[in-house]
C-alpha cells in the first residue's frame, strides 16, 4: 500500500448524539455522507500536561473541538473513541483511580472506548465506580463473567440516517498481564471468534462496523509473544470497515504494504494499515496525538478520504546558533481549554499534596550518586533492576544509569523522593530472549563506557568483564543455554535503543507493560512493609570488571 494525505490543518466537526437500538431511517441512494472518526488510546494517566508542556487533556480538548467544528460547517457527522487504557502511569492519577481521567472524558465528549487490561489493575470495585463516572460505554464483546458478557459488546450511533456500529474488543492477554485477584472469575475468550460471530449480525443493522480495540498492531501480523492483535483479527474477520486500535502503543502508519514506519515523526504524512478491507489506525498513546481520519459513505461504500495523527504540543530538541539545546514544537501550540484546565487542576494539587506521604524507609543510604552509579554497581541501581525483574517476572533486569537521578538517604521514604530518583515517567517493558540473544544483550551492555548514562546495572545475572569485553555470563546462577529463552526487564528508553542499546522494541518478544518506572519501584518498596534493608540490595561481586 502506497499512501500519503496531505497534512491538515486543526479542524473538523461536531459529534451528533449517539443512540443505540433504535430503527433507523438509511442512507439516501447516490447522497455522500461524510463521517469523521478521532480515536485515542492508551492514555495512562496522563491527564495534565508533562514537565514540558507537551499533550495534556486540556490542549486535546481544544484540538478535538476545532475538528469538531470543522466537520460540522461541512456538513459532516463525527463519533470519538478510544481504545482503552486509561489506567495506571501517573502517580498524580494513579492515587486517585484515575478519576480526574475519566471524568475528563466525559468533558472532552467521548463517544465509546474499547476497554483495555489496565482497566484490570484496580479492584473490581474501583472498576465499577469508574463505568458509574463516565456517561459513555466501555465497550468489550469478549470478556466474559459466569457466561454473560461483562461489558456491552456494542453500540450503534445514529448520524443522521447513517447507522454506525461500534464493538469493543479486548485482548486475550489481560489475564497475564494484570493481577489475577481482580480478574478472579473473568474469562477473557478470543477476540476474533467473538468478533467473528457478531459482525454479520451487526452488518444486517447498521451501515458502517468499527471495531474499538485494545489487542495491538503488529507489522504484518508478527505478534510474537504477544495475543493475536488488530492485523491477525482483520484477516480472519470480514465486514470490518475501521479498525481503532490501542495496546501496543505505536503510531500505525505505514511506509508501504505491511511495513509499518517505525521512525514516524509527528506533524508528518501517515498512511494507515489495512487488511481485509478493514482500515486500521492506532494514535500512539498519552494523548500525544489525535487520530482524524475523514470518510465518505455513498450507495454503501466506505471511502477514506483523508488521515491523519495531529500531535498535542510535542516538542523536539533542537540546537541553538551558540549549540545549546531547546525543545520546540513539532507544529503549532495549541492553547488549553479554560473550563478543561480548572477541571483537573484541583485534581492535580490534590495529587502532587499525596507525593509527600511515607511510603516507607531504609535502614541504610540508598546509592544513587551520580559519580558512582555510572562506573560501578550500587545498591540503588541493583535496587531497581530487581524491582523491574520482580514486577516483569523476569530472568534478570538491565537498569541504564542515566535513569538513575538521586540517592535516597536512610529514614523514611516518600513518594516524592522515588520520583526523584526516576523522574522520566519510562516505562516497565520485557522481552523474551533466546540464549543466544539474552548473550549478545549482555556483550553489549558489558561495553558501555563507566561514566556514561548506558553505564548499566543489573539484577539476575554475573558477569566478568574484561577491558569491556563480557568472558564470563550467567543467569540465574547457570550458564546461559543458548536454546533456552530469557525474559529480560528494562526500560522502553532502552529498549527503543536509547543510550546505544539494540533495539529491541521491535522485536516478536517484546511487551510494553504500560507501568510506570517509579510506580514499580514504590510497590516493591511497599511489598516489603515499606522497609528497605540496603545492604541487601549492595553489590557482592556479582559484576567483575578487570
Amino acid at each position: 500500500m502506497k499512501l500519503r494525505y496531505p497534512a491538515l490543518c486543526l479542524s473538523v466537526l461536531a459529534a451528533m448524539s449517539a443512540t443505540s437500538g433504535v430503527a433507523l431511517a438509511k442512507p439516501a441512494k447516490d447522497q455522500v455522507y461524510k463521517i469523521t472518526i478521532l480515536h485515542t488510546n492508551d492514555h495512562h494517566g496522563r491527564f495534565w500536561r508533562n514537565g514540558d508542556g507537551e499533550y495534556g487533556m486540556a490542549a486535546r480538548k481544544n484540538v478535538i473541538e476545532q475538528i469538531r467544528a470543522d466537520v460540522r460547517k461541512n456538513g459532516g457527522y463525527s463519533l470519538l473513541l478510544d481504545g482503552g487504557d486509561v489506567n495506571t502511569g501517573v502517580p498524580e492519577s494513579d492515587m486517585q483511580d484515575a478519576e480526574p481521567d475519566f471524568k475528563g472524558m466525559n468533558l472532552l465528549g467521548y463517544d465509546a472506548m474499547a476497554v483495555g487490561n489496565h482497566e484490570f489493575d484496580k479492584s473490581p470495585a474501583v472498576l465499577a465506580k469508574q463505568r458509574q463516572w463516565i456517561n459513555f460505554p466501555m465497550l468489550s464483546a469478549n470478556i466474559y463473567k459466569d457466561g454473560k458478557r461483562l461489558f456491552e459488546p456494542y453500540r450503534i450511533f445514529k448520524l443522521g440516517d447513517v447507522r454506525v456500529a461500534v464493538m469493543g474488543l479486548t485482548t486475550d492477554d489481560t489475564k497475564k498481564l494484570t493481577n489475577p485477584e481482580n480478574t478472579k472469575g473473568i474469562e477473557f475468550r478470543t477476540p476474533a471468534t467473538e468478533a467473528a460471530k457478531l459482525v454479520p449480525q451487526l452488518r444486517k443493522q447498521a451501515d458502517v462496523v468499527i471495531a474499538t480495540t485494545h489487542m495491538g498492531h503488529y507489522e504484518d501480523g508478527d505478534h510474537g509473544v504477544n495475543a493475536p492483535g488488530d492485523v491477525e483479527m482483520a484477516r480472519k474477520v470480514k465486514g470490518l470497515n475501521l479498525i481503532v486500535g490501542g495496546h501496543s502503543q505505536n503510531p500505525v502508519c505505514m511506509k508501504a504494504e505491511n511495513v509499518r514506519d517505525n521512525a514516524y515523526v509527528p506533524g508528518t504524512d501517515c498512511a494507515p494499515d489495512r487488511q481485509n478491507g478493514a482500515w486500521i489506525v492506532q494514535a500512539h498513546e498519552w494523548g500525544k496525538y489525535v487520530g482524524r481520519a475523514d470518510f465518505e459513505l455513498k450507495n454503501g461504500e466506505f471511502k477514506l478520504v483523508k488521515y491523519q495523527l495531529i500531535p498535542v504540543n510535542l516538542k523536539k530538541t533542537v540546537k541553538d546558533s551558540a549549540g545549546k539545546e531547546q525543545k520546540v514544537y513539532y507544529t503549532q501550540q495549541i492553547a488549553e481549554h479554560s473550563e478543561v484546565l480548572e477541571f483537573l487542576r484541583p485534581f492535580q494539587n490534590k495529587g502532587q499534596e499525596a507525593l509527600s506521604v511515607e511510603i516507607g524507609a531504609t535502614e541504610a543510604k540508598l546509592n544513587g550518586d551520580r559519580n558512582q552509579v555510572r562506573s560501578q554497581p550500587t545498591s540503588m541501581g541493583i535496587l531497581i533492576a530487581s524491582a523491574m525483574k520482580e514486577k516483569a517476572q523476569a530472568d534478570f533486569a538491565i537498569m541504564n544509569s542515566g535513569g538513575v537521578r538521586d540517592s535516597i538517604a536512610a529514614g523514611k521514604i516518600t513518594y516524592k523522593d522515588v520520583l526523584k530518583v526516576q523522574p522520566f515517567g519510562n516505562t516497565l517493558v520485557y522481552v523474551d530472549l533466546s540464549g543466544k540473544e539474552a548473550l549478545e544483550l549482555l556483550r553489549t551492555a558489558a561495553k558501555m563506557s563507566p561514566g556514561s548514562g548506558a553505564f548499566p546495572q543489573f539484577a539476575g545475572v554475573k558477569l566478568v568483564i574484561e577491558g569491556g569485553e563480557l568472558k564470563q555470563a550467567q543467569i540465574g546462577g547457570k550458564d546461559i543455554d543458548p536454546a533456552k529463552t530469557y525474559r529480560v526487564a528494562m526500560n522502553n528508553f532502552s529498549a527503543a535503543g536509547g543510550d546505544g542499546y539494540p533495539k529491541l522494541s521491535s522485536h516478536k518478544g517484546y511487551v510494553n507493560t504500560g507501568y510506570a518506572d517509579a510506580d514499580v519501584l514504590k510497590a516493591f518498596i511497599s511489598a516489603r512493609n515499606g522497609v528497605i534493608k540496603a545492604g541487601a540490595f549492595e553489590p557482592a561481586g556479582e559484576i567483575v570488571r578487570k
